[in-house]
């Protein structure tokens, strides 16, 4: 009852959410970067839409599932070129092709998750305060073990034409501690976002779930997520 009440008020104060997911529950399965296993069917398709003209011809989409452990969430886009140089783990991603993931389980609190994963399977993990606009990333500890994101990263060329690629992600509840309303149950209601950058042309393209003009850390703005 009382998340049924709070997703009332996210819909009807200053913090409207401009996008709503139904996130489904599923048993833990294995995955293989392309979303093949059965469960992903229990998962619509939901746009990123392009937020520059540079994002326009690469359209880009998403699918997203719970379990008891943890979240699943399956991200493509088509590309020409993969133009990363980033090579490890925890650099600055998001100066490259890039999709990432924003978790706000309270949005009473300004504290969240964000993550990214760039063609190379190369990841940023990230726990965000965001205080009064000022927000910078803290690093993982001991991210290691049942802490670790799972992740398969596929990529699909065309010689001389469109390819995709594309990421499957397992990002483990025990990861997001110390964050509130995690494990996600049913009847529980986030927010967050999912988002792509791409530098094919030398200038960013941007697409975003939910539309965010400036920075995607605008979390008052992120969509809400509604767990069945």
């Amino acid at each position: 009852m009382k998340y049924g009440f709070f997703l009332l008020l996210l819909i009807s104060s200053t913090i409207v959410a401009q996008d709503t997911l139904l996130v489904q529950h599923v048993p833990d399965f294995p995955m293989d970067g392309q979303a093949n296993h059965p469960a992903w069917q229990q998962s619509k398709w939901y746009p990123l839409p392009a937020r520059n003209e540079l994002a326009k011809e690469l359209d880009s989409r998403f699918k997203i599932l719970y379990s008891d452990k943890g979240m699943y969430v399956y991200l493509e886009g088509k590309d020409q070129k993969i133009s990363t140089s980033h090579l490890n783990d925890f650099e600055d991603l998001y100066k490259a092709d890039v999709f990432e993931v924003f978790f706000h389980p309270n949005p009473a609190n300004p504290l969240y998750f964000e993550y990214e994963i760039n063609p190379l399977e190369k990841e940023l993990v990230l726990m965000v305060p965001n205080l009064q606009g000022k927000f910078y990333g803290w690093l993982p500890w001991h991210y290691e073990g049942e802490r670790k994101v799972q992740k398969k990263v596929s990529i699909k060329h065309i010689p001389g034409g469109m390819g995709t690629w594309s990421a499957e992600l397992f990002i483990p509840f025990t990861l997001l501690t110390p964050l509130e309303n995690v494990p996600a149950k049913p009847g529980m209601v986030w927010k967050g976002n999912f988002c792509r950058l791409d530098y094919d042309t030398g200038k960013m393209a941007k697409w975003s779930w939910s539309p965010l003009p400036g920075t995607f850390h605008d979390y008052k703005k992120y969509g809400v997520f509604v767990f069945k």
